[in-house]
């Protein structure tokens, strides 16, 4: 996730910070963001989407580490953003106000997907070609630079934004937020390779706007197509969104996940062990919980679930539903147990999956790939929903928290 040169000092924090419950404690304000479920192709396939999302990022971590980024424009599958968290951002002066999504898997912030893009005085082309693909789509155009409002007491100068002549697999949204590593921006602008962009996380910091580069991410599950129900805060946390302790542990040094917001977990399903302690990433962009391969298959035999051709979701009966147990992530020295509730789908959303009212089907999926990769688990926005987590760049870690949703039976 982050430059060689830095790794000692990367190191040195992360030893002193395993599983250590301290928050952090520092002016910060708020954004808040809503869930919405893009129907406007008809019925959305979550695990094709999910699944395509996870083999980007792994290629584009390969890229980076080779020293050749290839963004793959024209040879990757392309789908739409299914499930996503959108914040409304304001560029230029008068602002246009953007629909942006929400995005800790990749850093670039950009716009123009629907809304086009309008240069005010604060507007600076560079001149700089950039391009960025994603599992869901992707978007190339000219960087420029421009004052970018996040909120009250969130306004950035200069921030660097993509401008989009072209784009796909964005309908319904104008661009996105990123809010991913820095590391991620190398080789997205198409003449200077090597040169890496400051996210607005770290232009917040740099520009005396919140005292660290911390962002806190609060989610509520939701049974409706489009609700406002997440915050992002940057600068510090919001201790009214969670219960219980923050606990951190640091980011992981396993490739590819080490590009990311990476951590080492277990998980069991009850007491069984279905995936033995490995690296995997915390991801907004990834609607589903999915496993390595061999895992999954432990969970789909252990709670006896089958296979729904129509939505590519595991099926579950009401009397296999009556008898799911706990799914434990075991991260550093917590246990975080999402559920049976917390497994599965909404099922006033099961339409809009191409799903059958009344079905009950999992969030848990496969990830295309067994474990042993580097990359074994995507933590989305299923266990997001579920509990509250903070991204914490200064010092190198992830926390996580209960919410009072963590045992929500809205589902």
């Amino acid at each position: 996730m982050f430059p060689a040169a830095s790794l000692l000092t990367t190191l040195l924090l992360a030893l002193s910070i395993v599983a250590t419950p301290v928050e952090v404690r520092s002016p910060h304000v708020t954004l808040p963001f809503a869930k919405r479920i893009n129907t406007s192709g008809g019925a959305i396939n979550l695990v094709e989407h999910d699944q395509l999302r996870a083999t980007a990022l792994k290629d584009r971590a390969a890229a980076i580490q080779s020293g050749k980024v290839d963004r793959r424009t024209a040879s990757i599958a392309v789908t739409n953003e299914a499930v996503s968290y959108v914040a409304a951002v304001s560029v230029g002066s008068p602002a246009t106000t953007y629909s942006l999504i929400v995005d800790t898997g990749s850093s670039n912030t950009w716009v123009g997907a629907e809304t086009a893009y309008t240069a005010t005085s604060t507007s600076h082309n560079t001149g700089q070609p950039v391009a960025v693909s994603y599992g869901s789509g992707s978007f190339s155009g000219e960087e420029w630079t421009d004052t970018v409002n996040l909120g009250s007491g969130l306004t950035i100068t200069a921030q660097s934004i993509g401008v989009a002549s072209t784009s796909t697999g964005f309908q319904g949204v104008d661009g996105i937020l990123g809010i991913g590593p820095e590391d991620l921006t190398e080789g997205t602008l198409t003449n200077e390779q090597t040169t890496l962009i400051p996210t607005v996380t770290q232009n917040l910091y740099t520009q005396g706007i919140i005292a660290q580069t911390v962002v806190g991410v609060f989610f509520a599950p939701t049974t409706t197509e489009t609700s406002t129900n997440g915050e992002l805060t940057f600068g510090g946390v919001d201790t009214t969104k969670y219960t219980g302790t923050l606990t951190y542990v640091p980011l992981t040094t396993t490739y590819p996940a080490s590009y990311y917001w990476g951590i080492n977990e277990s998980i069991t399903y009850g007491t069984t062990t279905i995936l033995a302690s490995t690296a995997g990433i915390v991801d907004t962009g990834t609607t589903l919980i999915l496993l390595a391969s061999n895992a999954y298959t432990k969970y789909q035999t252990a709670t006896g679930a089958t296979l729904d051709r129509t939505t590519g979701l595991l099926r579950l009966t009401s009397t296999q539903y009556s008898a799911l147990q706990n799914l434990n992530f075991n991260i550093g020295s917590v246990t975080y147990a999402l559920t049976p509730n917390g497994q599965i789908w909404p099922r006033t959303l099961n339409t809009y999956i191409g799903g059958t009212s009344g079905y009950i089907y999992s969030i848990v999926n496969n990830l295309g790939s067994p474990s042993g990769e580097g990359l074994d688990f995507i933590n989305g926005q299923s266990f997001l929903e579920r509990f509250y987590s903070v991204f914490d760049t200064t010092n190198n870690r992830i926390g996580f928290a209960t919410t009072g949703y963590t045992t929500a039976t809205t589902n």
